[in-house]
């Protein structure tokens, strides 16, 4: 699905939904308003319903986005404001089931018509809070690294790798927008918005009054249900991201590593350092001046390549390290047969400070004569007691109870009927990874990778990956982790 082809359907929704409210309702009063009504309700009735599929996706977007907005106030004299966003960051959940919810109630206010006036600011208010949030993305490509995005005299030219959140997740994993096109969708909704604020009463109104607000208030608790489904107790009921069921890892990761190796660069973008001027010079040109522009006076700004015929996904970062820091992607890709993924992006602690008393051995040295020789002897003299602080780990009992009680008995029984299982949790010290082991009784081996590539992969932690020769078979949030009897009689053929 491509933007384009979306906003095909959702006017032609429109369109029927226009002139349901010209012929059938008979509630039309400005035919433009009501087609603007019905085209941006159905627009985020799609775009919210994508995110409610799943909630934690958009969590960890808005986290991505407030440590941008930590690191980019800090370095201000508004750093007082940094603080802020590491506590909303804690909140990262309640914020996305509260904005999904909120873009959906607007969508279906929009279309019946409910409650006009507060309609159309809501409607402005959000577009705009989006409108910020995508400008933001997008024109950070201007901030070269090392410039602060407030500092706008250092700002150069707009370069994509300088962006530090490459995607807004309008519409989730369902569709891949590019920051400028999210931001010209955003600014082209200003339109509508305005239009709203100034022609409030000449917006249709289908259901309005006591009824209309029952059905939001209806719609609201059902999409908490909902949101919460997907993510408290259950994972996606529907699932957009590249580690869906039945996609081999394997197949997948080689055939966009051999489309991003046949990718050709076509042209050089340069900037000279002293006169600002920016050439774009072909391949081949650049090969054969390259002496005529000195990295002293030119700058290379961007490679300009063509488009893969494989986008990439992030399987194309699929990469697990053990606790050594060796790599054994291609080992754990490459087995034969069924495996048991077991994945924590985050093995849930607190850090507490305690007093440590240590026994440390004092030794002296003798020198004793012998004749006419003299040797130093090392002879043990007291013990000294010394009090240290040593870090330790408080486990939450609420995320060791899973591994306890379904996900380790699951894992025994699956190693006993001779699959390989094994954890991956985010990259750690290997003692800390130990010390988890060790307060849940865990015998299987625990390797390492990036939390954000975990996090794609399934959404519940601990969540459970059945395998076979790389290829998902399926996925369980741990709370609706079957027993392995079911799961053997049910995937699993000798």
């Amino acid at each position: 699905m491509t933007l384009t082809k979306l906003l095909i359907y959702v006017a032609i929704a429109a369109v029927i939904l226009t002139l349901l409210v010209e012929f059938v309702f008979k509630k039309r009063k400005n035919l433009l308003v009501s087609y603007l009504q019905n085209f941006c309700g159905v627009l985020f009735l799609v775009s919210g319903w994508v995110k409610a599929v799943d909630p934690l996706g958009t969590a960890y977007k808005m986290e991505q986005y407030f440590a941008e907005f930590e690191s980019t106030f800090a370095e201000t004299w508004m750093s007082f404001l940094a603080p802020l966003f590491p506590f909303l960051s804690g909140y990262a959940v309640a914020f996305s089931v509260f904005m999904v919810i909120f873009e959906i109630v607007l969508g279906i206010m929009l279309i019946l018509g409910t409650a006009r006036k507060f309609t159309s600011w809501a409607f402005f208010l959000l577009v705009a809070f989006f409108t910020f949030l995508t400008g933001f993305t997008y024109l950070t490509g201007y901030v070269p690294d090392g410039v602060n995005f407030f500092e706008f005299g250092k700002w150069g030219e707009y370069v994509k790798s300088n962006m530090k959140v490459t995607d807004c997740g309008c519409f989730g994993d369902f569709i891949k927008l590019e920051p400028y096109t999210s931001f010209l969708k955003d600014v082209f909704l200003l339109v509508p918005a305005l239009i709203f604020l100034w022609k409030s009463k000449d917006m249709h109104e289908i259901i309005g009054g006591t009824a209309g607000t029952a059905i939001a208030g209806v719609s609201t608790v059902g999409l908490l249900f909902y949101c919460l489904s997907n993510f408290s107790w259950n994972i996606p009921s529907m699932d957009f991201r590249p580690f869906r069921v039945g996609v081999d890892i394997a197949a997948t990761k080689k055939a966009e590593e051999e489309a991003a190796s046949n990718v050709q660069i076509t042209h050089y973008r340069l900037k000279n350092k002293a006169s600002n001027e920016i050439l774009e010079l072909p391949y081949n040109t650049y090969l054969k001046e390259y002496k005529n522009y000195p990295k002293t006076d030119w700058e290379i700004l961007e490679q300009v390549k063509t488009e893969p015929t494989l986008a990439a996904t992030k399987i194309s970062e699929y990469a697990i390290e053990n606790l050594q820091n060796e790599e054994i992607t291609e080992e754990l890709l490459n087995h034969k047969g069924y495996s048991v993924m077991i994945v924590s992006y985050q093995l849930k602690h607190t850090v507490s400070k305690e007093k440590v008393l240590l026994r440390d051995s004092i030794f002296v040295t003798d020198t004793l004569v012998v004749g006419d020789s003299t040797q130093l002897v090392r002879r043990f003299d007291r013990l000294e007691k010394r009090e240290v602080m040593e870090e330790k780990y408080n486990w939450d009992k609420d995320f060791q109870q899973p591994y306890i009680e379904k996900v380790n008995p699951f894992a025994e029984a699956a190693e006993k009927a001779g699959l390989k299982v094994y954890a991956v949790t985010k990259v750690a010290d290997p003692g800390f990874i130990d010390d988890f082991r060790h307060a849940t009784q865990t015998a299987y081996d625990f390797y390492m990778a990036d939390d954000i590539l975990l996090k794609t992969i399934v959404r519940s932690n601990p969540g459970v990956l059945l395998m076979k020769d790389a290829k998902i078979l399926q996925k369980w949030h741990h709370k609706k982790l079957p027993t392995f009897e079911e799961v053997k009689a049910k995937y699993i053929k000798s």
